[in-house]
């Protein structure tokens, strides 16, 4: 009997750890117990929401169909050409997920002190529950770049002169920077929000065993080591003072180039915090993507 009790303290432990390091739902439940959530965004209005297309395809890069979801900005509609924004999601989300608690519709039509964001497109994908990096038999960055990027260019979003740019949350914020240092020709932006950072392969298994396949793909796919590719890409990273992630966002921030936007403030690994940084996040993008 006692063997089992310890056997179910064991696992509870394990998965509290794994909660608070936002990989098992809960973190934010948590962390409102401990009263460690402060976080504040601008205050905002918003305008009549522009429409939305989903849809399927089959992706040969990840050997399964996925959803995607694009997002107008209002005022446009499908047969716009417009700037992209990729937009990431995190851990055990999907296409439909939405961006930092609201629906990505409403999030390009969020507006502060009465001002528009700049006119870009949100397309989302699923990128599965494995991280954005590759896996064996599953390769969502390449999902992206080989066929999420083309589509959206055949529907005249992302394709020259306009721009595309990389948005992401949690294990999405990892996502995003990842596809901009392994794609810096082709991602024109990043921002990250509470990026899901680990600094060795050790780390990183013991609260995601499925986070990378190997210690040589760490390596190969740590945005803390291969920060310097995103010199001369304009990059806004924003984390919480109370994330457990912390340690990995101020090694990734002191490797970053000097010219990147760095913001820590308080805050937890929540939709809270997440929602507080989406406004300045994409309009961060907005600058970046539509300035000549």
């Amino acid at each position: 009997m006692a063997a089992g009790v310890g056997g179910f303290a064991a696992t509870a432990v394990a998965g509290l750890e794994l909660v608070e390091h936002g990989v098992l739902p809960g973190k934010r439940e948590l962390d409102k117990l401990a009263g460690d959530c402060p976080s504040s965004g601008p205050s905002l209005t918003f305008a009549p929401a522009g429409p939305s297309r989903t849809g399927h395809f089959f992706s040969a890069r990840r050997h399964r169909t996925v959803g995607y979801t694009i997002a107008y900005p209002p005022g446009h509609q499908p047969g716009s050409e417009l700037p992209l924004a990729i937009s990431l999601h995190g851990f055990g989300g999907t296409h439909a997920s939405g961006f930092g608690g609201v629906s990505l519709t409403n999030a390009l039509a969020a507006r502060q002190g009465g001002r528009p964001l700049p006119p870009l497109a949100l397309v989302s994908v699923d990128g599965g529950g494995l991280y954005w990096n590759p896996h064996p038999g599953d390769d969502p960055m390449a999902m992206i770049v080989d066929e999420l990027i083309p589509m959206c260019r055949r529907l005249g979003l992302g394709r020259p002169p306009h721009r595309i740019g990389a948005i992401g949350i949690s294990m999405g914020g990892y996502g995003a920077l990842l596809l901009a240092e392994k794609h810096p020709r082709l991602i024109s932006a990043v921002a990250a929000i509470s990026p899901a950072v680990w600094t060795t392969y050790p780390q990183a298994r013991s609260a995601n065993a499925g986070a990378f396949a190997s210690g040589a793909d760490f390596a190969n796919d740590d945005v803390v080591t291969h920060a310097s590719a995103l010199a001369g890409i304009p990059v806004r990273i924003a984390s919480g003072t109370d994330d457990p992630f912390h340690p990995g966002v101020i090694a990734l921030a002191n490797a970053m180039p000097r010219s990147a936007v760095v913001e820590i403030t308080p805050g937890c690994h929540d939709d809270s915090f997440s929602s507080s940084q989406q406004h300045q996040s994409l309009a961060f993008l907005g600058r970046h993507l539509t300035t000549a």
